[in-house]
């Protein structure tokens, strides 16, 4: 009996399956440091106990995107080990903080099947969820992924394509408990600017630059636990080159975005995100931001502001050619809800 696995294919899905995906992983205040390491980090919220408690918390919750790689990372082997892309991300919620000493398991149901018109490959939609040692969900989203078939003369499955939203509604976003930004200070936070000094439509260029590394993006990978063959194997593609996690990139951009946006403290609710074009060892990263809308909330001193962030290797504020496709040097789009003093 065969004990190893080559992953699945796309024809190994089947609509409404449940899958419950190995490791459970326990977070440690190591996570923190390591993750401030890899990326340039430091949204006040998520680094110090002081400063949170300052805002009503016990202490400082895990940045939002380390609880999104661990649940994402859990889901490598069973969903995306023979992806040649991973193609989108939609509504997403944050719906607990995770601290340290929390353990992390994740859950996926498979949503939508579509086999692509070449009869080589196929899309299929997932929701996931983030689930805790007490049961609570902390994260749930809705990702698609391009898959290799593993045999295709095989017959293509009824096509289903989920409706997902556009948009997460402000009224469905979730604000951490006793969060409370009256007291909220603005120096420690690094920025004066809070919500109503944003304009719906304002662009934002964050400036500064990351050029990465191999070693830095395969480290990030290996500790989410994520085990796709084409972020470390130079085989697994024709162009033997390692592609960087696209998760990494979405770090590298929440981070440099500080540069402007340091009182955006939390990402509560992903709307969409798209991994444009691969990117790889040695290009240089820039990011930069548009205010789409702004909402109110019931908390004390809390807003929320709504944000498109885009990574990319060229010039700010270029996105799309005259022809309304990408442009070669973006290589990330997400549109997101963070939460911010009023």
């Amino acid at each position: 009996m065969d004990k190893t696995s080559a992953g699945r294919f796309f024809e190994d899905y089947r609509l409404g399956e449940v899958i419950k995906h190995a490791t459970p992983r326990t977070i440690s205040g190591g996570e923190r440091a390591l993750y401030q390491a890899l990326y340039p980090a430091r949204h006040a919220l998520v680094s110090s106990d002081e400063f949170a408690r300052n805002c009503g918390l016990a202490s400082s919750p895990m940045d939002e995107l380390i609880a999104f790689h661990i649940v994402f990372g859990k889901t490598v082997p069973d969903i995306s080990l023979n992806a040649v892309a991973n193609l989108g991300y939609g509504e997403m919620r944050w719906l607990a903080p995770v601290w340290a000493g929390d353990t992390l398991r994740s859950v996926s149901e498979v949503i939508g099947l579509k086999q692509n018109s070449n009869g080589k490959t196929g899309v299929v939609w997932v929701r996931t969820k983030g689930i805790n040692q007490h049961g609570a969900t902390v994260l749930e989203y809705v990702r698609w992924v391009m898959l290799k078939k593993r045999d295709p003369s095989r017959d293509a499955p009824k096509t289903v394509l989920p409706k997902l939203a556009d948009v997460v509604p402000a009224e469905q976003l979730i604000i951490p408990q006793g969060l409370d930004f009256s007291a909220y200070d603005f120096a420690q936070a690094g920025e004066q600017h809070r919500l109503n000094d944003y304009a719906i439509g304002e662009q934002i260029d964050h400036v500064d630059g990351v050029t990465m590394e191999e070693a830095e993006h395969m480290l990030a990978t290996r500790l989410w636990q994520n085990t796709s063959k084409v972020h470390f194997d130079v085989g697994s593609r024709p162009d033997a080159k390692r592609l960087i996690y696209g998760g990494h990139i979405i770090s590298l951009a929440r981070a440099l975005s500080f540069n402007g946006l340091a009182n955006a403290q939390l990402i509560v609710g992903l709307n969409g995100g798209t991994h444009v074009n691969p990117g790889f060892a040695g290009d240089t990263v820039r990011a930069w931001s548009q205010v789409l809308d702004i909402a109110k909330t019931d908390r004390p001193g809390v807003g929320f502001i709504r944000l498109r962030t885009v990574a990319t290797k060229g010039a700010a504020f270029a996105l799309r050619g005259d022809d309304g496709k990408y442009l070669p040097d973006v290589l990330l789009d997400i549109d997101y809800w963070a939460v911010m003093p009023i």
